[in-house]
């Protein structure tokens, strides 16, 4: 049964005492002006996730009935374009479907091991060329493929890795030192062990290739999830050549495979694996050379972001960013993958957080940005493309409040804060959540990685301190436990599915204005001060933030 709300959910709010996570009661702060309709949010969800748009899927009809709705709900509403005169921003793109031989052969000095593709392991380009062929690249150990000066790590220490394939490790060394290191941030995962950094580096430091050996619990999923993401056509951004940062070679291979190379080059994995745990490891040839080729095919295109603004009253030139993407998968067949939870939900609450700001009688005090961006499940590109070309400078954003898939399952008590230990806007986040008589807890899977996996991790790579949050498990009706069955139950059943479409049976979308209403809130009180959140101290982000403000302030 639908759990009806009576607008503004404010007025609910203050009708009740919910609470803390200590169990202390909140009074709730009945003054506060500021609302969200339910009724707009889950008319735009209905309208996004609906069949007409084919999944939303980039450079396809789909983005145009998208783009074609933002437009004329943010002109309706009397929001601004946001990039001179235009409410669009064109994203450059080149979709690049790379393939390779069914066998590698691995040869050392003692023998040679035949690995299968999909099953062993998966290679692929990011090259834009037809072709791309590594002949007997020499493989080396290098242990988590980090360099991290602030722990004095560096696992490329004394090597020159041109031509030269690493062979790295998942996650980061804080992963499998534990909770009690003082180095990275134990489990908890830091950029370092994202594959997209092992890929980075591994370029960086001039290597013909990078593989990285998988291991579930590290990674966070299982080898199938490997398998099936690198196969097939993928996104990336069409830049100029040499500017991409990714070695002719990535790929990946299953610890089983790992465990044989380890063999062949007459080392002991374990042995290894300790190895790789102190900053004293210095890279391991292991004897072993591979060849491989790629067969590149690629076309190119253009998708695009949606901005608007809304201009403070005092200090335009600083700004809020808010960013929803408005991409899914498009369809497969008779299937449309409809996106109604990732990603209809979050754009709903932004475009109401836009319309909500509108109609108060003064604009707050600096600007407020609405950033829908696009290709976001091709690997957060539209984000990427305008952190790195940005419409307003880095320098002059105070934040970026990303929203990216609220469960429909009503209101809750909490909210959960991805990222709790990377900045001060954690502060503000639980603020916020009191004047709601929320409570605020950290990411429950923090060895997962969901900070770097959402278009907030596109501001935080060029310093600007980002928040995502939403998506809280302590239901009004049901409590946790009723909370985390239903999203694990999201999880398995819906996510990145056709199953993920608006359901007036089962859904509350209650939660989503609860959630809309927190960001909106949360922007307001950053908007109406003068203060600049900083990044923590532990952040791998902080130094950049600092040397954005040197070199432009």
């Amino acid at each position: 049964m639908k759990q009806l709300i009576i607008l503004p959910i404010y007025l609910l709010f203050a009708s009740l005492i919910l609470l803390s996570s200590c169990g202390e009661p909140q009074e709730v702060d009945e003054t506060v002006d500021w609302k969200v309709d339910i009724d707009r949010i889950e008319q735009h969800i209905i309208e996004l996730s609906s069949d007409e748009y084919l999944g939303r899927f980039p450079m396809t009809v789909g983005e145009e009935l998208t783009l074609e709705y933002l437009e004329s709900q943010l002109t309706e509403m009397g929001v601004s374009p946001g990039n001179q005169g235009s409410f669009f921003q064109e994203v450059p793109l080149v979709s690049v479907r790379s393939e390779s031989d069914e066998e590698m052969v691995i040869r050392g000095a003692d023998g040679e091991i035949s690995i299968n593709r999909g099953s062993d392991y998966v290679i692929y380009s990011q090259l834009s060329k037809d072709e791309i062929n590594v002949e007997d690249a020499e493989l080396v150990f290098c242990g988590y493929g980090v360099v991290a000066p602030e722990y004095g790590w560096n696992d490329f220490e004394g090597i020159d890795m041109t031509g030269k394939i690493a062979l790295v490790l998942v996650n980061d060394p804080g992963f499998h030192l534990g909770e009690d290191t003082e180095l990275f941030t134990g489990e908890a995962m830091t950029y370092y062990g994202r594959w997209t950094y092992k890929y980075e580096e591994a370029a960086r430091q001039g290597a013909e290739g990078v593989i990285i050996i998988h291991e579930d619990a590290a990674a966070g999923y299982p080898w199938s999830v490997v398998e099936t993401s690198w196969s097939g056509t993928k996104m990336q951004l069409d830049l100029p050549e040499g500017s991409l940062e990714r070695a002719p070679l990535q790929g990946w291979v299953t610890t089983e495979i790992a465990q044989q190379l380890f063999e062949l080059s007459g080392m002991e994995k374990e042995e290894m694996l300790r190895s790789a745990l102190s900053p004293e490891f210095t890279p391991v040839p292991m004897g072993l050379s591979l060849s491989a080729t790629m067969y590149n095919t690629f076309e190119r295109g253009v998708t695009n972001n949606v901005v608007g603004i809304i201009e403070g009253s005092e200090r335009p030139d600083e700004y809020i960013v808010y960013t929803s993407h408005w991409d899914h998968l498009g369809w497969d067949g008779d299937d449309i993958y409809n996106g109604a939870v990732d990603n209809a939900t979050g754009v709903a609450a932004l475009l109401e957080i836009a319309r909500a700001v509108k109609e108060m009688p003064e604009a707050p005090a600096r600007s407020l940005v609405f950033l829908f961006v696009g290709a976001e499940e091709q690997g957060l590109l539209g984000s990427l493309y305008y952190a790195n070309n940005p419409i307003y400078p880095t320098h002059q954003t105070v934040a970026n409040l990303n929203v990216d898939g609220i469960y429909p399952f009503g209101p809750t008590n909490d909210i959960i804060v991805v990222g709790y230990n990377q900045s001060e806007l954690v502060d503000w986040a639980k603020n916020t959540a009191e004047k709601q008589g929320r409570y605020v807890v950290p990411d429950r899977e923090p060895e997962k990685g969901f900070f770097y996996r959402s278009d907030q991790f596109s501001f935080a790579k060029v310093g600007v301190p980002a928040v995502y949050a939403g998506g809280g498990t302590d239901l009004f009706d049901g409590g946790t436990e009723r909370g985390e069955e239903l999203r694990a139950e999201y999880n398995r059943k819906y996510y990145h599915k056709p199953g993920d479409e608006y359901n007036p049976e089962t859904w509350d979308v209650g939660g989503v204005a609860q959630d809309g209403e927190f960001f909106l809130l949360l922007g307001l009180d950053l908007a109406n001060s003068d203060e600049w959140p900083e990044w923590n101290e532990i952040s791998e982000f902080k130094a950049i933030r600092e040397s954005d403000f040197r070199n432009n302030r």
